[in-house]
């Protein structure tokens, strides 16, 4: 049996993949890492979720370790996040913390204590092609968290173990329930754990960057509005440009921050043909040709194509996504890579 360090949130999934591994027989450590130490009312790593950790693993029989990369948070997550707000790009910064802090700096971490795995409750799954690792989609639909995941590589997947990808969330809450752990019915984690509910992002922003106000044009340049933060307008919004009265509804086509400006259209006007991309990252080799194509973290996936370049034509025209957006590549349920938006 392995050596297995469980990356464990305080919530459900990491608890129920905990006593997976343990019911499966393997030694098991469980590791909560400390990553934001500012106000917050959400997220995954606040003293009450540190504690429900240690507790579960308490309850498991297993040693429970508290690491600290605040500072590597603060870089690789929150210092990215304001970056783009200020020039006008939409960040992902769930992909960012997965990318530089759980599956960067954990894995290799794991590695150096000699554990030869590292295991998350993340719903998705790990297959395989010949002696290759895949990432597929998680089994229950609704709580796929695959897309999050696209800058795996083979080789980190040969590390890796996701014990609740093959459960529904439901299953995943009546074991837990058995199991008499103490996370069974707690909710899940939303949204961006260093943002509050009562500052919101304005208030998270505004004491790091100037918010500018801004006006809205119409696609031939008329001034049609006014929006109290461009810094927050985001291509594809449709609420909070404050153009109410028109016949059709308005939605972001483009934000130009420097120029303080947005410029709105209806929605037939968001659609394009092609949409190019950057920072590619491939599970295994690079493709070309039809893939499956998500924008969003549970949103339906649209048909396109990769050229050699690596930028993606829609076979329908599809809504251009916003600079800054994860576009993550699919063939059926295996996830092949993924891309940011320009």
């Amino acid at each position: 049996m392995s050596r297995v360090l469980v990356a464990m949130s305080g919530g459900v999934d990491s608890s129920v993949a905990a006593a997976l591994l343990v019911e499966a027989g393997h030694e098991v450590a469980g590791v909560t890492l400390k990553l934001w130490g500012g106000p917050q009312d959400q997220g995954c790593c606040s003293v009450s979720d540190v504690d429900d950790a240690r507790r579960v693993a308490q309850q498991l029989g297993i040693a429970h370790y508290v690491f600290n990369y605040g500072e590597l948070f603060e870089r690789s997550v929150v210092t990215p996040y304001v970056d783009a707000h200020r020039s006008g790009l939409t960040p992902n910064p769930c992909v960012e913390c997965n990318r530089h802090v759980k599956f960067d700096a954990l894995l290799d971490r794991a590695n150096r204590l000699g554990f030869d795995r590292l295991a998350t409750g993340h719903h998705c799954r790990i297959g395989s092609s010949g002696a290759e690792a895949t990432l597929l989609r998680g089994s229950d639909p609704a709580k796929d968290q695959s897309y999050v995941l696209y800058m795996l590589s083979e080789s980190d997947l040969q590390r890796l173990s996701f014990p609740v990808g093959d459960l529904t969330k439901d299953e995943v809450r009546a074991r837990a329930r058995e199991l008499g752990l103490r996370t069974a019915d707690k909710a899940d984690s939303q949204d961006v754990c260093f943002v509050t509910d009562q500052a919101g992002r304005s208030g998270f922003l505004s004491d790091r960057i100037s918010l500018h106000q801004g006006e809205v044009v119409d696609l031939d340049g008329n001034l049609i509005g006014a929006v109290p933060a461009v810094e927050l307008v985001t291509t594809g919004q449709r609420k909070g440009l404050g153009l109410g009265g028109h016949p059709d509804r308005r939605y972001v086509v483009s934000v130009d921050v420097p120029r303080r400006r947005v410029t709105a259209g209806v929605a037939r006007d968001l659609l394009t043909d092609r949409q190019e991309l950057r920072d590619h990252r491939w599970v295994g080799s690079p493709v070309i040709g039809p893939v499956a194509v998500q924008t969003s973290a549970h949103g339906a996936s649209a048909d396109g194509e990769l050229d050699q370049s690596g930028h993606l034509s829609w076979r329908v025209p599809n809504r251009r996504v916003a600079p800054g957006q994860a576009v993550v590549f699919y063939t059926g349920d295996r996830l092949l890579g993924g891309a940011l938006a320009t």
